[in-house]
């Protein structure tokens, strides 16, 4: 029998790699892990440059809303300045703490870490610089990595692995793309006290989320201050004395200090020997892999965003315990991990937040014909002093043949942590007499997904791709 350096090598030092390779190490197996970041890049994209850090300027963001609706409450404060180099420094600390709380995890369990590029020399061979590996089985754990455009001028603009360090603050920031990083980085920039314009070329932002949540979303954000323009694109961006200025593909033009481009995200997989190795890839190179995470070439696994499913950072962490299981067997005697991608519920951070879980009224009418849809839009009780007019909506789809609730969807404060509870009820099948018999919390938000009687009999209008 061959002998192997290591039982399981895993490329890559994000949520989905950390995970695998702990959890494979605690077993008992040889386990090395390469992040081309060092300690500085364990925790991936979520924890460096992605959900962490965007979370904790979120919060910052809010503050300005909070400092003027207590006026409503009786609160008379000074103006409030926003210290951007603070902000930053202290998120910088934050994320490094959390960069060796990785580290520990990982030497503790016993993972030998090379903080080198690695890439793939064979079906069992990893290269390290003139140095190699090899192990029974390689996983791929690369993430993703922002797309920008090739757009006359692209060199002046930035990606969202950049926004967070930028100096100076942007007093004019324009935001490029209608996905969940678009919205959520114009929101947060403009609770931050920026002029925001954010420009999508499609008819309506976040492609794939229910059209009546994408409808509303974009009207709180405009009613915020964030300059929606739609069916826009950028033609070029140049850089002069005044700042930026990008022209625009119908003749406009605006001169901003930075230019975010949010426009998607790929594969992490360029220099990665995928070809060589004989990897079979997909759209914008995307490992291809089947139900348990294996690809073309039996010794070589990939998970995450490198795959190009699911994009979000819990999912990368349960196929990494599924795919564990299925190597090296369940742990004490437990039934093997699967990884189910129904009903998995997400959040958008912009201003409100979105929570959702389930199907959009799309998908649902499509799916199962017949459905009920209830949705309640209103002031919150906060807002009835604050002063503020931003509104909640919040939506469920019921299957008429069985009753159950099969999409839950949510704008308005906190969303992600309302959704997130509701999204056990969704899994575990709960139908709408569940909901109807369920006692609500006075006074919340939450309990009006419990008390929603009446349904819409017709469909919610349909916004365009």
């Amino acid at each position: 029998m061959k002998t192997f350096d290591f039982d399981l090598f895993v490329i890559g030092g994000g949520s989905g790699g950390v995970r695998a390779a702990r959890m494979a190490a605690q077993r008992g197996v040889r386990v090395a892990l390469a992040e081309s970041g060092g300690v500085a890049g364990l925790g991936g994209t979520c924890v460096n440059v992605g959900c962490i850090p965007k979370k904790l300027y979120s919060y910052a963001a809010h503050y300005a809303e909070a400092f003027e609706e207590a006026r409503g409450f009786g609160w008379d404060l000074e103006a409030p300045r926003l210290d951007w180099g603070r902000l930053k420094a202290n998120r910088a600390r934050e994320i490094t703490r959390l960069n060796g709380v990785y580290l520990q995890l990982l030497t503790d369990a016993g993972v030998q870490l090379f903080s080198e590029h690695a890439q793939l020399a064979d079906a069992h061979t990893v290269q390290l610089g003139e140095r190699s590996y090899s192990a029974r089985h390689i996983l791929i754990a690369t993430g993703g990595t922002p797309s920008v455009p090739a757009v006359a001028g692209r060199e002046h603009a930035i990606t969202s692995n950049e926004i967070f360090d930028l100096e100076p603050f942007p007093a004019r920031l324009l935001v490029v793309g209608g996905g969940y990083i678009a919205c959520e980085f114009a929101s947060i920039f403009n609770g931050l006290g920026a002029q925001v314009t954010q420009l999508y070329r499609g008819a309506q932002v976040l492609r794939g989320f229910d059209d009546e949540v994408r409808g509303f979303i974009a009207a709180e954000m405009g009613k915020a201050g964030v300059d929606l323009r739609l069916q826009t694109e950028v033609a070029s961006i140049a850089r002069t004395a005044a700042g930026l200025v990008v022209r625009l593909a119908g003749g406009d033009s605006a001169t901003v200090d930075t230019v975010l481009y949010a426009t998607g995200r790929v594969p992490n997989v360029r220099g990665m020997g995928l070809e060589a190795a004989g990897v079979a890839q997909g759209q914008d190179g995307a490992i291809l892999v089947d139900a348990h995470y294996q690809s073309s070439v039996p010794s070589i696994y990939a998970l995450g965003d490198v795959t190009a499913r699911l994009q979000l950072t819990p999912v990368a962490l349960g196929e990494a315990m599924a795919l564990v299981d299925h190597l090296l067997g369940p742990a004490g005697g437990k039934a093997a991990r699967d990884m189910s991608y129904d009903f998995v519920p997400t959040a958008v951070f912009t201003h409100p937040n979105i929570g959702t879980v389930g199907y959009t009224e799309a998908q649902a009418r499509e799916k199962f014909g017949r459905i009920t849809v209830y949705r309640s839009d209103f002031k919150p009780l906060k807002h009835t002093l604050s002063g503020s007019a931003e509104r909640t909506l919040m939506k469920l789809l019921v299957d008429e043949a069985s009753d159950r609730v099969v999409g839950l969807h949510m704008v308005g404060p906190d969303a992600g942590e309302v959704v997130q509870g509701f999204a056990v009820a969704l899994k575990a099948g709960a139908t709408k007499a569940v909901f109807d018999s369920t006692i609500g919390i006075h006074p919340t938000l939450a309990e009006e997904f419990v008390t929603m009687r009446e349904p819409v009999r017709e469909p919610a209008a349909s916004a365009a791709v």
